[in-house]
């Protein structure tokens, strides 16, 4: 039995699927259902017996031991957290209270049940944290790739908090001996993305017609990581990674953000022609503290574990755009007034 956190958002619910589709192994599944938490994204697991969803919060110590002791996991992967940067800057307090007081609680709650286990049982649970790249700073354009010996500079409140909980997690593994992992990701896309990230936020918008905003000069570059490649790494770090050990997880794929756009409206000019989707690209005030560069080095845990990227990012994102057209009702479905809302404060020049 695992027990994971944050399995009804975007990588969260691709891992529960792809473990599901691969394993007997049964998940207990606690989410809080935040805007981002969607069970639409579970919905092929109704009647799964080996799927239990429980709406809670991992900031809740009581609710995180009952479920500890009820379902003894093997292993805990949080996947719990608040993730957009646009909304750190307008909301900072909401990521430390789940990014950083919520993974404390959960430690604390985790440690608890680890320390009465059995001692094989103690030996072989995992506590598995995933953590983002964002926690390194920006790069230079010629500077290399940031390792897992890459000093932490955090540029957002996003990016503070998750570096606040790696430094628990690392905490609880030197202070305690909790057998903890922590992996370190680049940008993820992919299926069930929620759309106010760059990727479904493109797709989203050039299916409506609408313009396809992008921050300041669009040549921001992110390492694209796709997210069934990510979720393949996290089942090889929990199965083979050594406890108190970081892994970097990235996809080789640096590209900017401007790149991307064009990507995305070639594709969609393959897969639904009839527009003139580049034509929509429209520049807008970029945003405070705006890193320039990430790019991951993943080549640890090639070399420890055996894990590679198996998507390039032209086959990823042509996957990502024919799931998103597949699957209009999702999109329909999530793109509530609440983030009507949210679009229009954040991207005021282009909302119409």
């Amino acid at each position: 039995m695992l027990l994971v956190t944050g399995g009804a958002g975007f990588i969260g619910a691709n891992f529960v699927l792809d473990w599901l589709a691969a394993s007997d192994e049964p998940i207990v599944n606690l989410d809080k259902l935040t805007y981002a938490g969607n069970l639409g994204n579970l919905a092929t697991l109704k009647g799964n017996s080996r799927h239990v969803f429980v709406r809670g919060d991992i900031g809740d110590r009581t609710q995180v031991e009952a479920l500890l002791a009820q379902y003894t996991p093997r292993a805990v992967i949080n996947f719990a957290a608040e993730s957009h940067v646009d909304r750190s800057i307008h909301a900072p307090a909401d990521f430390i209270a789940t990014n950083v007081v919520g993974t404390l609680n959960l430690l604390d709650a985790i440690r608890g049940y680890w320390n009465a286990l059995g001692e094989s049982e103690r030996l072989r649970f995992r506590f598995l944290h995933v953590s983002t790249d964002e926690v390194y700073g920006s790069l230079e354009p010629i500077e290399p790739a940031f390792t897992e010996s890459s000093p932490y500079a955090p540029n957002s409140p996003y990016a503070a908090s998750k570096a606040a909980a790696d430094h628990l997690v690392r905490a609880y593994r030197h202070t305690y001996g909790l057998p903890t992992l922590v992996t370190n990701c680049s940008n993820n896309y992919g299926p069930r993305q929620f759309p106010e990230k760059l990727i479904p936020l493109m797709i989203h918008n050039a299916l409506a017609g609408k313009a396809l905003p992008i921050y300041g000069d669009g040549l921001n570059i992110r390492d694209w990581l796709y997210v069934g490649d990510h979720c393949a790494a996290i089942r090889a770090v929990l199965e083979c990674g050594r406890p108190g050990e970081t892994y970097n997880i990235g996809g080789n794929a640096e590209k900017t953000n401007l790149e991307v756009a064009r990507s995305l409206c070639r594709i969609l000019g393959e897969m639904r022609p009839g527009r003139d989707y580049a034509s929509k690209i429209a520049f807008v005030k970029d945003r405070p503290g705006h890193d320039r560069r990430y790019a991951i080095d993943s080549s640890r845990l090639r070399r420890e574990i055996g894990w590679a990227p198996q998507e390039s990012f032209e086959s990823g994102l042509a996957r990502t755009v024919h799931w998103y057209l597949d699957n209009d009702a999702w999109l329909t479905a999530v793109t509530s007034k609440e983030y009507q809302k949210w679009i229009s404060l954040q991207y005021a020049e282009v909302a119409a």
